[in-house]
């Protein structure tokens, strides 16, 4: 292991041991939840915008799972506040992946992306953003 995919896996273990943006948020503008049964990770993603009703001011998440979900998923709270909703709803994985930095299994790609999907399900229930071309691609998550 490189000295940079050791760094990154400190940083993750960080996210997952101390994660941002983590607990639940009462009368959130957005919210969802996402599930990956085929290994339980469970995410709640919370919502609230600014005063123009479009800009996410505050992000936050509960539930559990591996370490690369909840790390993903905390890492995605701090990439997301401040930006538009529209933008985040067309928001690109790989955007995530170099945050992540280390190559991921497809199992585990599927654990990453987890938060980022619940995301974009939670916007697209609140402000009728498009949902992601490649939500197909997620079958084994369960959105509601």
């Amino acid at each position: 292991m490189n000295e940079f995919d050791q760094m990154y896996r400190e940083v993750i273990l960080d996210h997952y041991k101390n994660p941002r943006g983590h607990g639940e948020m009462e009368n959130a503008d957005a919210e969802a939840e996402g599930q990956n049964p085929l290994c339980g990770d469970e995410v709640s993603i919370y919502v609230a915008f600014a005063d123009d009703g479009e800009t996410i001011d505050e992000v936050k998440f509960s539930g559990r799972g591996c370490a690369i979900s909840q790390a993903a998923t905390s890492m995605l709270t701090e990439m997301v506040r401040g930006r538009k909703a529209i933008d985040v709803a067309r928001l690109d994985k790989d955007e995530l992946l170099e945050e992540i930095g280390i190559p991921l299994t497809p199992v585990r790609l599927k654990c990453a992306m987890l938060g980022l999907t619940t995301l974009k399900v939670a916007l697209h229930k609140a402000k009728g953003t498009p949902l992601p071309d490649g939500l197909a691609g997620f079958d084994e998550l369960e959105l509601s």
